[in-house]
């Protein structure tokens, strides 16, 4: 059926492109008036020989100089920018799925990469409340033993002192401190278990205390305590705390002094609930104020903080400092110790050392998520791209139309540029919804309490200018590419793109996929370390094994009425006592002496005091010997140590140490067993030598064994009623070694819960972008199909026609990042001693695993246009 346009038409199209009342409007109409009439007038046929007759007609205008003024005149208006805008804004409503696709994987990606820019935030800002940030530090030591380099926050008590007395000009304060440790608070009734420590009365002015109630010299006093805002809040509720007597651990009256501000969570001190003055612990703590006045330069056992005056820096000080220890204790010299600040901005991220001294800290994860991040909103704007490009090759006519009736190469170029930008805006904000959204649960995961930061500049600015780069990046080809179409061969059908056309389109999702691969390749390296040190042998059985710490009087003196009242209860099997839990070591010393030692050989042993009872309660494993025993009297300087003490020492069998002596501090132990190694630290690291000696006078935690036979709800309720019954003053607050146990990995697990969501959306922003291009390139596609089938072609070969440049893409990518994850994964398994294998079995997996995605992803678009009817496909033709 032949359909002519009417006579007036390409008269009244140049008509109004010549008025100068109506020129303004005119960029943005034209094309809808092309569309409109091919939709309800012409064939596709006859269209192409109407618009070549319109451009004879147009061609001597386009050509004039009025014209060509009029477009430098008025391409970039506010009016044609509007007009930009306007039209965009009709692309992205008439192509719906694609809008979606676009929009909908650029926002998610954005989320991801704002989640992440937040964590970066957080982890960049610790401790940054502290006005004093830069100039505070601790004070820190390094020992080498056997070549092997040591670093620790432990220090001497009378080191304090020296500091302060001798080195006044560097430094402004010096603050010695306690451990942060539980204790019990109690006002009338009340008693809750609190985390706090002592600390010098300079602390509050150097931490910057936010004051709400009272000064920061509220520790001047002796017997004095200043609460955090909640501990207040939860002992007086609304009344006033100021002048209360408050119960430190059932043993001192406190008087309430000051009331501060709960400290964030980005901050090293953010469980410090309260604080007491180390006057008072000096004077409390017999062992304290021994090592204090008796001048004990190797009791390492408190932390010491430190603020440096204006006009000193930390190197120099640190050199000033370095031989303090040393110079008091010479016998420490094989240690080689040598004292050092550590500043405040660097706890965070720079905290761990390896054992040559080199920083092996949380930096590495901030980085690493840094990249995932940067690589994450890469893929988003990879797909954007890649869409951008495609569904821009359709639109190859109404370039031919524009620069037919005159359009400038700038105001493409323009239209297609404002295109792209509004998508991405849309995209942003679309993103910011999502970020508020989720982050709720990513705090959650994250084990953080970030904030949005709607009040950033940097922020908008940083989101701002992103939304530019990527709109004008991913708009760039299009619009410098198809801006420079020659319209005569456009518009008669001549026009070719060329072989090498999807070839940009092809690199990105090559990169595309090798981004996600690596990502998923990570994510299972990850989670088999954790497994693989989940997994090791422990050496003692945690189940139903729990520790109370022992903060109490009642709690020292009553150890064996403790132990009869709750066996007799029948829900305990052993009850024992330990310097510190079986889930942790904290004392090490050297000094040992025994038959055979090497004189120039340096030891370093973990020594855990325990009760005669602790071997039963935690059910460790002997290779040689036996447990103690009270039927033997000579056990009180009974000694039990593990297999990795035995080799430390130079002892190939068991046998040679059983019976053997070993001298410390002048007493003489007795070797009675050799245990299997107890896994009491990292799970990460080989077991160190440890020495297990009897001694009631040490004991800091209460470990018991549940029985088995009764509930565990039952048992601990058995317990607890002992506890409240010859321990009234204190709650009963306890904790399973299984849940300590676990916690030691935590922050493994969290990198790896993170690294496999944000692999998994890097997958699901892949593949969505992956079913766009499916989508156009089935449909550029559809008469092609059409011919096949009428020639015969089944589904399988079709289907295998559409999939298979896409699955030869993922190919690639899994042959680039197998041995890209290889090289990153290997070296990060390397900083763990105690390490799992990387399996050839883990890329295969990962790499069928990727074409099955790639296949589902593909085969929707494919079979969908394998089932169009090819009468439907080729009647156009």
């Amino acid at each position: 059926m032949k359909k002519t346009a009417p006579p007036h038409w390409a008269t009244k199209l140049i008509a109004r492109f010549s008025h100068p009342d109506a020129s303004e409007e005119v960029q943005g109409d034209l094309l809808e008036m092309y569309e409109h009439w091919v939709r309800t007038v012409g064939t596709a046929r006859a269209s192409r020989r109407y618009i070549l007759n319109v451009f004879k007609l147009m061609r001597p205008f386009a050509k004039s100089t009025e014209s060509q003024q009029y477009s430098k005149t008025y391409s970039f208006s506010p009016v044609m920018i509007r007009n930009y805008f306007k039209v965009a804004l009709r692309n992205l409503i008439k192509n719906k799925g694609y809008s979606a696709i676009n929009i909908g994987g650029l926002s998610a990606g954005i989320a991801i990469a704002v989640l992440i820019g937040l964590w970066v935030h957080d982890e960049f800002s610790f401790d940054k409340y502290h006005q004093n940030y830069d100039r505070i530090a601790k004070v820190m030591q390094t020992v080498t033993v056997e070549g092997v380099q040591y670093h620790g926050e432990y220090m001497p008590a009378p080191l304090g002192n020296e500091l302060r007395t001798q080195y006044a000009d560097d430094f402004k304060y010096v603050v010695m401190s306690s451990f942060n440790d539980e204790h019990i608070l109690a006002y009338g009734e009340k008693k809750f278990t609190k985390t706090g420590n002592y600390i010098s009365p300079e602390a509050p002015e150097m931490l910057s205390l936010k004051m709400l109630q009272g000064t920061r010299a509220g520790l001047k006093e002796q017997n004095s305590v200043m609460l955090s805002e909640g501990v207040a809040h939860v002992l007086f509720g609304v009344e006033n705390p100021l002048g209360k007597i408050v119960k430190l651990d059932n043993a001192l009256n406190l008087k309430v002094t000051g009331v501060y501000e709960d400290l964030p969570y980005n901050t090293e001190f953010r469980d410090l609930t309260f604080i007491a003055p180390w006057d008072l612990y000096v004077s409390t703590q017999n062992w304290v104020k021994v090592a204090l006045e008796g001048e004990q330069w190797d009791n390492n056992s408190w932390q010491i903080l430190a603020q440096i005056n204006p006009n000193s820096n930390f190197e120099s000080v640190s050199q000033k400092i370095k031989g303090v220890k040393l110079k008091h204790a010479p016998h420490t010299a094989y240690l080689k110790p040598g004292l050092f600040l550590h500043p405040m901005e660097k706890w965070h991220l720079y905290s761990t050392w390896d054992n040559t001294g080199n920083v092996t800290a949380r930096i590495q994860y901030v980085w690493l998520f840094s990249i995932i991040g940067a690589f994450v909103l890469l893929l988003a704007s990879i797909n954007f791209m890649n869409l951008s490009t495609a569904r821009s090759e359709k639109r190859a006519k109404e370039v031919g139309i524009r620069k037919a009736i005159g359009s400038l190469r700038g105001q493409l170029i323009g239209q297609f540029l404002s295109e792209s930008l509004l998508v991405v805006a849309f995209a942003f904000v679309l993103s910011i919804a999502l970020v508020v959204l989720l982050l709720p649960a990513f705090n959650a995961l994250a084990d953080k309490q970030i904030l949005f930061l709607w009040t950033s500049p940097r922020f908008w600015l940083a989101g701002i200018t992103f939304c530019l780069i990527t709109g004008l990046i991913s708009g760039s080809y299009p619009a410098l590419y198809l801006s420079s179409f020659q319209p005569i061969k456009v518009l008669k059908g001549t026009f070719s793109l060329g072989r090498f056309s999807a070839m940009p389109r092809k690199v990105l999702v090559v990169l595309q996929f090798t981004v996600s691969v690596t990502l998923i390749i990570g994510t299972i390296i990850v989670y088999r370390q954790i497994q693989h040190a989940k997994n090791r042998p422990i050496g003692y059985d945690r189940s139903g094994l729990i520790d109370v710490e022992i903060n109490t009087p009642e709690l020292c003196t009553q150890y064996n009425v403790f132990r009869r009242s709750l066996l007799e209860t029948g829900a305990v099997v052993e009850m024992s006592t330990s310097s510190t839990p079986p889930t942790h070591t904290n004392s090490n010393n050297g000094g040992f002496e025994w038959e055979g030692k090497d004189p120039n050989f340096k030891d370093n042993f973990s020594t855990v005091a325990v009760t005669h009872d602790f071997g039963k309660t935690v059910g460790w494993q002997f290779v040689e010997g036996r447990d103690f025993s009270r039927s033997f009297s000579t056990d009180s300087t009974g000694m039990v140590m593990n297999e990795a003490a035995l080799k430390y020492m130079g002892f190939r069998k068991p046998s040679d140490m059983i019976g053997k002596y070993m001298k410390w501090n002048g007493v003489t132990f007795t070797v009675v067993g050799v245990i299997k190694d107890m896994l009491m630290d990292s799970p990460f690291k080989p077991v160190g030598p440890a020495l297990f000696m009897v001694n009631y006078g040490w004991a800091n935690v209460i470990n018991i064994k549940l029985s088995p036979a009764l509930p565990a709800r039952e048992s601990l309720d058995k317990v607890e009623a002992v506890f409240h019954k010859l321990n009234p003053g204190s709650p009963f607050d306890f904790r399973f070694a299984d849940d300590q146990f676990a916690k030691k990995f935590s922050t493994e697990e969290r990198i790896a819960k993170l690294a496999s969501v944000f692999a998994s959306l890097a997958v699901m922003i892949s593949c969505l972008g992956l079913f766009g291009l499916a989508s156009f390139t089935a449909e550029q596609r559809t008469k092609e199909i059409g011919v096949r089938k009428v020639l015969g072609a089944s589904l399988p070969n079709l289907l295998a026609l559409l999939s298979k440049d896409f699955m030869l893409l993922v190919i690639i990518s899994c042959l680039i990042s197998i041995p890209l994850a290889w090289y990153m994964l290997n070296r990060w398994l390397l900083s763990y001693e105690y390490h799992t294998e990387i399996s050839w079995w883990i890329f295969v997996l990962t790499t069928l695993g990727a074409l099955a995605v790639t296949l589902l992803t593909v085969s929707y678009q494919a079979i969908r246009a394998a089932l169009l009817d090819p009468v439907k496909s080729l009647k156009t033709e």
